[in-house]
């Protein structure tokens, strides 16, 4: 079966392999506290910022979810309220989680064929932080490098903290430009769900210090406490902080990475354009994502065509929020080939060309 879901997504052939060696080496039982978790968890710091082009001077977390990183932002890093800007359905989701937390919590939704609004913008001065999602899994768009850039240089003097779940792994982030970076695994990284990552910058440590918020397990001056020796908060998911280690060790640098999926997306959304029986979800090509690729079309057409594709092993994202029942979604992540584009394409052109 071809799985293109865009979350939990397909998993590296090589994990099979790396189960096997994380067994046959003991990861499975090593204790948290024990030098030898010391060893991976300093090593792992060190890949993912040599992989990931992470500044040396930002931190990096590991916790069990994205969604942890909502909760720990929320409690941490905002006494009044953060801003979030959105236009889908996770945005809008972080949004809702952070005012069960902080009540106070506001937020302004654009247009999902409308660049975010930087200019239009207008945050109270009891704003702490600026919360956006760089790609929204949700309907296949994404914010730019240039617009992260012009929301940085405005607000200089507010946090900004960025959801990159569907694009942390396999686009060239430039981390610099905004303050909390946060990811799950079982997208770009290609593993198994149950770990995130978490990338702070220096300002983001002073404020967590500042607020002095220790009330949780999770709490952000603990985790950076706990880092300091390359430990963690709670027992952490050994077992996928080690695939994860096995898997950035075997990639190739991410600017190679983020030129390949920029290139497939763009193959994509150009085979794609001339079907009459679905058309592409989101019309402005400057704020599509080079990782999530979303069609539309009626209901009826929408299952039709997801269970075609089933009966031809070839599973389809479903469609998410808004467009849960009218939509589905193609994941354009580094561990699919060029060979599975190929069957995909083959399909599409076999029944509705």
């Amino acid at each position: 079966m071809l799985t293109f879901y865009p979350g939990p997504a397909k998993v590296y052939p090589e994990v099979r392999d790396y189960l096997t060696m994380a067994y046959d080496e003991g990861i499975l039982s090593i204790p948290h506290r024990s030098d030898r978790f010391v060893q991976l968890s300093k090593s792992l710091v060190t890949l993912l910022r040599k992989q990931l082009n992470i500044p040396q001077d930002y931190y990096i977390y590991f916790v069990s979810s994205a969604t942890e990183c909502w909760e720990i932002i929320a409690q941490s890093l905002t006494l009044q309220k953060s801003y979030h800007l959105y236009n889908g359905a996770f945005g809008e989701k972080w949004m809702e989680y952070a005012k069960k937390i902080k009540p106070k919590v506001e937020g302004q939704k654009f247009d999902i064929n409308e660049e975010l609004p930087v200019s239009s913008l207008d945050l109270s001065d009891d704003t702490e932080l600026i919360c956006i999602t760089q790609n929204e899994t949700s309907n296949g768009t994404q914010i730019k490098e240039t617009t992260i850039l012009n929301l940085f240089n405005r607000y200089r003097d507010k946090l900004i903290a960025v959801d990159a779940t569907s694009s942390m792994a396999g686009v060239a982030l430039k981390y610099i430009k905004a303050d909390i970076w946060f990811a799950s695994v079982q997208k770009c990284f290609g593993l198994p769900a149950g770990l995130g990552i978490m990338v702070c910058s220096p300002r983001t440590i002073f404020r967590a210090k500042e607020i002095k918020e220790k009330g949780h397990y999770n709490s952000l001056v603990t985790l950076y406490e706990r880092m300091l020796n390359y430990q963690t908060t709670n027992t952490p998911n050994v077992l996928n902080l080690y695939l994860l280690h096995k898997v950035l060790e075997n990639r190739a640098a991410i600017k190679i990475i983020d030129q390949t999926l920029v290139k497939r997306a763009q193959d994509l959304y150009n085979f794609f354009e001339p079907f009459t029986n679905f058309t592409l979800l989101i019309t402005n090509p400057d704020v599509r994502s080079g990782t999530v690729v979303a069609l539309t079309a009626s209901e009826k057409v929408i299952d039709e065509i997801k269970r075609n594709a089933l009966r031809n092993n070839i599973m389809l994202g479903n469609g998410y929020g808004t467009w849960a029942k009218t939509s589905f979604r193609i994941a354009n992540f580094p561990q699919h080939t060029e060979d599975e584009f190929d069957i995909l394409k083959s399909f599409f052109l076999s029944f509705y060309s």
